[in-house]
């Protein structure tokens, strides 16, 4: 476990402190990509439940004040599936956004270095691993959002689908 604690330190420091930005981006964006997997699993179907109780109890399904409260019923219960969508959207594009930060930042540190030691390699080295590590941990961190992200709006897609289908306007 230590050498896995000393590994991440020195990650860490190779890669510079825009790293600690992607890493607190990445941790809030997984946090909210649980979250809605853990909304979807149990809270929407509760919601879901009660919209399709409460429309079931209704005698009157054909006028269109009935059809205004199965549109309500339904945003209401979309609404709640949407939340955070645009939250992690964001969070994906600004993920190689604090790539390309660290890369800017490294590649000053590299300027730095052959300034003042004229172009010595060992010296450049470290700004050139602060240039590359950013970059390749917020794409990294973009890629398996954007995954993570296609299949939460496809069930979420496939949720609306399902409530509008289910709220039928039957008598």
């Amino acid at each position: 476990m230590e050498a896995i604690i000393v590994a991440i330190r020195t990650f860490f420091e190779a890669g510079g402190d825009v790293l600690y930005l992607i890493a607190g981006a990445t941790f809030c964006l997984w946090a909210l990509i649980f979250e809605r997997f853990y909304f979807i699993a149990t809270d929407h179907k509760v919601d879901v439940g009660n919209a399709l109780s409460y429309w079931e109890s209704r005698s009157e399904r054909t006028s269109w004040n009935a059809h205004r409260i199965r549109e309500r019923l339904i945003s209401e219960v979309n609404g709640r599936l949407n939340t955070n969508l645009g939250f992690i959207k964001t969070l994906i594009s600004l993920l190689p956004l604090l790539g390309l930060l660290g890369t800017v930042t490294g590649m000053v540190s590299v300027f730095e270095a052959m300034t003042y030691s004229g172009g010595n390699a060992r010296s450049m080295a470290a700004g050139v691993s602060m240039a590359t590590i950013p970059t390749m941990s917020g794409m990294v961190a973009t890629l398996s959002g954007v995954l993570a992200n296609t299949f939460i709006v496809s069930k979420v897609a496939s949720e609306s689908d399902y409530m509008a289908d289910t709220l039928t306007m039957d008598h």
